[in-house]
């Protein structure tokens, strides 16, 4: 079925152009191999020799855009192969992850979860593990430069296993063991239609014996069994996307499976504008994110990669607003759902709501 109808409430005046960019922002699903520089993109292909369909970086922005808007999350996909492509040495990763973070810091992020597939950056001569260190050693240079810089953002990893692959549970060893090094959590990610869950078990069932979290992508180009099996049959914490939860809801009357998400608190982290691209939503006005935080689901807002969808936080902000009557208030009630279901420790979650977050939506009200 489509969203839900229950209309949008406006609860504060439209934010302008000025006021989004301020606001703090948190994000929990953006994923490292989808949110280079264009330029940097062109000045990393030239220098190990790969060729890209074309080297100006404007244009290069514009391709990506257009080669993901498909409606097909397969072909939606493919477009990683260039950003991928300069991600196989020391120098890519290092560049790429400092970039990522002073990319969030100039967005408005305090607090951002960055995931990506470290057995997709293999290619260079480096292991796993000095990817993983690699990416970490970049992600601080970032955060210290913007501490430096008077707009501190905190970032976590987490660290994906491709589910039409068998490295999934290589990938949970990493997480485990870097638990302590930044990565706070792990996901599958990939092609989501034929490669379920449940084919991840043992992974799955390694990081709950080390008390380490994970999401899992369910519920985008899979429904209702999908997001069944993440929770019920995995244990995940978080769902990412999870749009097709709406298939679960008639008339306002959520279904089992769709009151278990909601009562639970279970986070739903939501990409707009990666979603139409996909085909997993028709607009930004009738995305289920509207209805879901309406029908009190913990939905978050995400941009789940900025260079393959030509976004950032604060554009999903002003769409929202735009398209789906939001107000400072909604924008703040999504913000606040991210902290609460960051995994971080409950008294980090706390402070950053209470220190950061609140404050900050205070001064636009």
């Amino acid at each position: 079925m489509s969203a839900p109808t229950v209309p949008a409430t406006p609860t504060a005046a439209r934010p302008d152009a000025d006021t989004l960019r301020r606001l703090p922002k948190a994000v929990l699903h953006d994923h490292l191999d989808g949110g280079l520089r264009p330029a940097t993109v062109v000045e990393l292909a030239e220098s190990v020799g790969h060729t890209l369909p074309t080297t100006d970086p404007d244009e290069l922005a514009a391709w990506y855009v257009e080669a993901a808007d498909s409606g097909d999350l397969v072909r939606y996909i493919a477009t990683f192969e260039h950003t991928l492509a300069v991600m196989q040495t020391r120098e890519g990763l290092l560049r790429t992850a400092e970039e990522y973070v002073l990319d969030l810091a100039a967005d408005g992020v305090v607090y951002g979860e960055v995931r990506y597939a470290p057995e997709l950056m293999l290619n260079g001569g480096l292991t796993l593990a000095e990817v993983v260190e690699t990416v970490q050693e970049g992600l601080a240079a970032g955060m210290a430069k913007a501490a430096a810089a008077g707009t501190p953002v905190r970032v976590g990893t987490l660290l994906c296993g491709m589910r039409m692959w068998d490295r999934t549970r290589a990938t949970a060893d990493l997480a485990v063991a870097f638990r302590d090094a930044g990565v706070v959590g792990f996901d599958i990610a990939g092609a989501e239609d034929g490669f379920p869950p449940a084919d991840h078990l043992d992974a799955f069932a390694h990081l709950r014996r080390e008390n380490v979290p994970f999401t899992i992508h369910a519920g985008e180009a899979h429904g209702l069994p999908s997001i069944h099996q993440a929770l019920q049959v995995c244990g995940a914490q978080r769902i990412g996307h999870g749009v097709r939860i709406t298939d679960d809801i008639v008339d306002g009357k959520l279904g089992r499976l769709a009151g278990w998400v909601r009562d639970r608190r279970v986070a739903l982290e939501m990409c707009p504008t990666s979603n139409l691209q996909t085909g997993a939503a028709a607009s930004v006005a009738e995305h289920p994110i509207t209805a879901l935080k309406d029908l009190g689901f913990r939905v978050t807002l995400n941009t789940d990669n900025r260079l393959v969808s030509g976004t950032t936080m604060t554009r999903e902000m002003a769409l929202l607003v735009e398209e789906a009557g939001w107000g400072v208030e909604d924008l703040r009630t999504v913000t606040v759902n991210a902290v609460k279901s960051a995994f971080l420790p409950f008294d980090e979650r706390k402070a950053l709501i209470e220190d950061v977050v609140l404050p900050g939506y205070a001064s636009a009200l």
